[in-house]
């Protein structure tokens, strides 16, 4: 085309791609940052397109973050989204976004471990390591894909997400239950549970705004069981959202975060203690560092406000037809949705190497590598405040600048706008 410069071959400098495993947002936008530093990306997804987790959630979700404060590197969120933009305009974004920046894309090979490279004469020494490696680069990974591929990368982003396995607890008696039990990750709309009782288990945001959502497609009685009374916020109050608080907030004190949120609810939240959901004993911001984040308010006050949710006591057991809550209340729900979240699913990924804590995430994040799996990144792990959307644009810019540097991409690759060569997959031999 006039006016676009001739892109750089780039084959006999980056003869194997760095691997971005996922195809949700971080991989998405980690791939992006790369391609534009003129690293060559490839991702890798299992299912068949872009976005599979978002193609799965239910009809009703939005993001609880503005548009635009979610919009990835290089590519607005359009603006006849809407402010909160829904599920299926998250997912358009997405595909749109693969397509604009022109990203190398594998569907339906998904990968099952990752090892470090037997390391070749010379690797890791300054020397290179006699395929094109740069210095320091050191001898990359393998990763055992379905359909007995093993693949060669420089290096690793793993960004397979936040909500990755759905966790049932393995509630005593939860054989024997006769009614209908699901996890939130099979719900779509309310229309198969109309006229029926239905139980929601889980007071985080998606057991929030599914409870809501069946009170309102017309099932007959609906209940959300709480086990820790959650922070309940609005969305925006006079237009300001809170997403930008949480933005504006996440490095001060906890102490004074708690202290600020706590006088923040009682102005704009009710109180519902009447109604069997008192105002939490622990401070907002002190919760969050322990991994729960506050229920933005998409209709629960004004539902259990009305009685159309109400509120029970936790899940202890199943015994037959009925469901034993916490203080020894027993009810007969037709159907349970059990909203009691998801696991990382890494360990048989990488839990060879040494990289994950105790409760199954990286010990490192964005752009720090771990010191013993150097080349291995992660991205879309951490479920902030300031809106994981965000978080995982500003973590791709970072990852994306420390694997150039790392690899010794070469000034002028990094300002050109690199048409790399679309390869494809092709299996390799592991060395001997």
């Amino acid at each position: 085309m006039p006016g676009v410069p001739a892109a750089p071959d780039m084959s006999s400098t980056q003869p194997r791609p760095v691997y971005v495993i996922g195809a949700g947002p971080g991989g998405l936008a980690v791939a992006a940052a790369l391609r534009a530093r003129g690293v060559r990306a490839v991702v890798v997804e299992k299912s068949d397109g872009v976005g599979a987790s978002w193609r799965g959630h239910y009809a009703r979700l939005h993001l609880h973050t503005t548009r635009r404060l979610s919009a990835l590197p290089g590519l607005a969120i359009p603006r006849r989204f809407g402010r909160w933009v829904s599920r299926d305009d998250v997912v358009r974004y997405l595909e749109k976004y693969a397509e604009f920046h022109e990203l190398e894309l594998v569907t339906g090979v998904e990968v099952t471990r990752i090892e470090r490279a037997p390391a070749a004469a010379g690797a890791g020494d300054g020397a290179g390591d006699g395929d094109g490696a740069a210095a320091g680069e050191g001898p990359g990974w393998l990763l055992h894909a379905s359909g007995g591929r093993v693949l060669a990368g420089r290096a690793v982003v793993v960004a397979t997400g936040f909500n990755h396995t759905p966790r049932l607890p393995d509630w005593p008696g939860r054989d024997t239950y006769t009614g209908a039990l699901a996890h939130a990750s099979a719900y779509r709309d309310p229309k198969p549970y109309e006229g029926r009782d239905v139980l929601v288990v889980g007071a985080g945001n998606t057991g929030a705004e599914i409870a809501v959502d069946l009170a309102e497609g017309g099932a007959a009685r609906v209940r959300l069981a709480v086990r820790t009374a959650p922070h309940i916020v609005r969305r925006s109050t006079a237009g300001w959202p809170a997403q930008r608080t949480g933005i504006l907030v996440r490095r001060l004190p906890v102490r004074l975060v708690d202290r600020l949120g706590a006088l923040t609810a009682k102005v704009s939240v009710p109180d519902l203690t009447a109604y069997g959901l008192p105002r939490p004993e622990s401070g907002l911001y002190s919760r969050v560092r322990q991994g729960a984040i506050p229920v933005q308010d998409v209709g629960l006050i004004a539902a259990v406000r009305a009685g159309t949710v109400e509120p029970v006591a936790a899940v202890e057991a199943f015994d037959g037809a009925e469901v034993v809550l916490a203080d020894g209340s027993r009810i007969t729900p037709d159907a349970v949705v059990a909203a009691t979240g998801y696991r990382r699913g890494l360990e048989g990924l990488i839990g060879h190497l040494d990289v994950l804590d105790e409760r199954g995430r990286p010990l490192a994040h964005g752009r720090r590598t771990p010191a013993q799996a150097p080349g291995l990144y992660f991205t879309g792990f951490t479920n902030p405040i300031s809106g994981m959307f965000r978080e995982m644009a500003l973590d791709a810019e970072k990852i994306a600048k420390a694997l150039a540097r790392r690899l010794g991409v070469r000034a002028e690759a990094r300002r050109a706008a690199a048409h790399l060569p679309d390869t494809g997959l092709r299996p390799v031999d592991p060395p001997a």
